[in-house]
């Protein structure tokens, strides 16, 4: 009876596993002259646009937690991003006066940042807060980053600064963005932000942050050195091939990974729906060679921690995008991709939105990735002293 229980509990773990990915036929990639197959891919909230903003960060994560409330049984979710922009841009600009000025002050961000004000505030969806009271149906910051630029460099410049400034501050935001809500209706039900967030049992504290460098030791945290990273969180250091295990045996398991990361490489092409890094140099290649790179899969570089180590020094590895890996998949050859939302919208490519990044990109231009603490498998777990 008992064998019976075990071999009864192990199918629908496998039952419960299984329905989290779509297994076979992600239509987009059909015709993808690649030939991807083997495609796993987690089931997510359909893809955004984060339109005319620096605001990847957000989008990227506000979909890794869409995600995660869908992994734990949760309904589809469309959370507003800009209610999370408000409440950063309100904490950052109160550093960039406390710091005369010295501070990064801009659209960009990381991770932590969204998971920092869920765990302050709340969130909200879509409806309730959609951040544009300017006049325009699409995000677009272009205006608002200018008119708070300026608005904090002549409060920095006065040698005492008023008690008026703050207000002034948070006013532009109301104007620009629109006053925080404190409570609102969804489904016939009146929450708090704080109270939303609880009622889809999201814990901010189940999330960790990890990279690989380096300059720091191994299985400890640090602060990394990135201008995004304002608010000076502390990441997980691991080895980069220990780094990958995260990656491989999270989206094994039904975790998405928020990817933080470089895609100022020539390798990146959202248009042709791959992210590669070629052995041979894109400088060395002819133009035909570079055409069919994206045609047909070509031999990838073997990519060392010192390399990684390299390009993060000499900022070529730089954290200048955000996206959500959602599942994996296989080219004609077998070499292993990374199923990636990206937050450019549906019609940015023609593959929905979604690119597919090598391997190698990925051990190389990956800065960090963010996980839920269960995605850690037990040994890596146990190094970094994770319960």
């Amino acid at each position: 009876m008992k064998n019976k229980n075990v071999i009864a509990l192990k199918g629908l773990f496998v039952v419960i596993l299984l329905s989290l990915f779509v297994l076979t036929g992600y239509t987009q990639f059909e015709n993808h002259p690649y030939h991807f197959q083997d495609i796993r891919k987690i089931r997510t909230t359909p893809v955004k646009n984060q339109q005319r903003t620096g605001t990847c960060w957000c989008f990227a994560t506000t979909s890794f937690v869409e995600t995660e409330i869908l992994r734990q049984g949760g309904p589809v979710l469309n959370l507003s991003e800009m209610f999370t922009v408000r409440h950063t841009y309100e904490h950052k600009g109160e550093l960039y006066v406390r710091f005369h000025g010295l501070a990064n002050f801009g659209p960009g961000g990381q991770a932590h940042d969204v998971i920092n004000v869920i765990r302050k505030y709340g969130f909200v969806p879509e409806e309730v807060y959609p951040g544009k009271n300017y006049g325009d149906t699409i995000h677009n910051h272009s205006e608002l980053n200018k008119v708070l630029n300026a608005y904090l460099d002549a409060v920095v410049k006065n040698r005492k600064l008023t008690t008026a400034w703050s207000r002034g501050y948070l006013s532009v935001l109301d104007v620009y963005l629109g006053k925080n809500p404190e409570i609102f209706t969804w489904e016939g039900k009146k929450y708090t932000p704080a109270s939303f967030r609880d009622h889809f049992h999201f814990n901010p504290d189940d999330y960790v942050e990890l990279t690989s460098y380096t300059h720091h030791p191994f299985y400890s945290r640090f602060d990394l050195e990135v201008p995004d990273n304002w608010m000076h969180d502390l990441f997980y250091n691991l080895p980069m091939n220990e780094l990958m295990d995260v990656v491989n045996y999270a989206l094994d398991h039904g975790f998405c990974v928020a990817w933080d990361g470089d895609v100022s490489e020539k390798g990146f092409s959202h248009k042709n729906g791959v992210a590669i890094l070629p052995e041979k140099p894109w400088e060395a290649m002819s133009k035909t060679e570079v055409d069919s790179a994206f045609k047909h899969p070509v031999k990838e570089l073997e990519v060392t921690q010192a390399m990684r180590q390299k390009t993060f020094d000499d900022y070529e590895t730089t954290d200048d995008h955000l996206m959500l890996l959602v599942g994996t998949g296989k080219d004609e050859n077998g070499t292993l991709y990374y199923l990636t939302k990206n937050s450019w919208g549906t019609k940015s490519n023609k593959y929905g939105g979604y690119l597919f990044m090598s391997e190698p990109f990925v051990k190389l231009k990956t800065l960090a990735i963010m996980v839920h603490k269960d995605a850690l498998p037990k040994n890596i777990r146990k190094k970094l002293g994770l319960k």
